[in-house]
């Protein structure tokens, strides 16, 4: 069980100051199984209240709004949490009842989200190649190795020339990107075989067989098997997801997990800086929190009636 000390740290710095800014984190890891979180801070330099609440997907997302003149936002988490081995698949059922089971969770509704497909430029030519696995012989888990390590060879692993906003149609002409890239194919090849599939955003922690993510949020999926339940993939690593991976949320895509979005009132220009450091031995100063996040979304009703002020101010200009 290794433990880890993660810092996050996401500054936006802007060409002038911006009001009514309202905010909305989603760097609160999951509790569950396999992975508990033994302490976290929140600074935010405007030291704002944090609300939280918990999301359909059952991840904790955080809400604050800053009402004042500001030209910076700094958000730095401070994280310790251990994480636990998983077994994997014994895989052993038959193959076609596996698929069997998998097309039979086509019409409930946990999985319908997991499943829904959209076509781009590149399925016709991915969907000959998903035509070559017999499901009479090849299981899901089999599958789902073999599809991480053809984008793992396929796809070219280079930052910067994409971005949160890129489609998967550029992202199949060019053949490369970053985790987020080769995580929305693997998502997309997934549903067109019919096994659930959903995003994952986290942290990818120190381990010699991989590097490919570190220093900042990474991505990869978790795809429902039977007999089993869900387990992670890294296409950007080709490896099967393991106490190395740290989770923060899960959703159908990246705007469900994003760990920063926000909006203000301003017209100016921004600039985003993002810092992720993980350490296996506690390196952090203590500092004391600047506010304490609540267990509970207090009042419900607040984040919405902010929003609607900022937009009658805006209406109002």
């Amino acid at each position: 069980m290794p433990t880890f000390y993660i810092n996050h740290l996401t500054k936006y710095t802007y060409s002038n100051t911006v009001i009514d800014a309202a905010n909305r984190i989603m760097l609160f890891p999951i509790n569950d199984a396999f992975q508990k979180v033994t302490s976290q801070k929140i600074n935010i330099n405007t030291n704002p209240t944090i609300e939280t609440h918990t999301d359909y997907f059952e991840n904790t997302v955080g809400t604050f709004m800053i009402v004042e003149p500001h030209a910076t936002l700094v958000i730095e988490s401070e994280i310790e949490v251990d994480v636990y081995p998983r077994m994997f698949p014994e895989d052993t059922l038959e193959a076609s009842l596996q698929w069997q089971t998998l097309k039979n969770l086509s019409h409930q509704t946990a999985f319908i989200d997991f499943l829904k497909f959209k076509p781009f430029k590149g399925h016709e030519e991915v969907s000959t190649y998903l035509q070559t696995f017999d499901k009479n012989t090849v299981t899901p888990y089999q599958f789902l190795q073999s599809l991480s390590s053809f984008i793992f060879n396929e796809f070219k692993y280079i930052k910067g020339i994409t971005t949160v906003n890129t489609t998967l149609d550029e992202v199949w002409e060019i053949k490369s990107g970053v985790c987020q890239d080769f995580t929305n194919f693997m998502l997309q090849a997934c549903k067109m075989m019919g096994i659930p599939a959903r995003y994952v955003s986290g942290y990818l922690c120190p381990y010699e067989s991989f590097s490919r993510g570190e220093g900042a949020t990474h991505a990869w999926i978790e795809a429902f098997i039977p007999n089993y339940g869900w387990l992670g993939f890294d296409p950007t690593n080709n490896i099967i997801a393991t106490e190395h991976h740290v989770r923060l949320a899960i959703g159908r895509n990246y705007n469900d997990c994003s760990p920063v979005k926000g909006v203000f009132r301003g017209k100016v220009e921004d600039k985003l800086e993002v810092n992720v450091t993980v350490d296996t031995t506690k390196k952090f100063v203590e500092k004391q929190p600047i506010f304490e996040t609540t267990e509970q979304f207090k009042d419900a009703n607040r984040y919405q009636k902010n929003l609607e002020i900022l937009q009658q101010h805006q209406q109002q200009q």
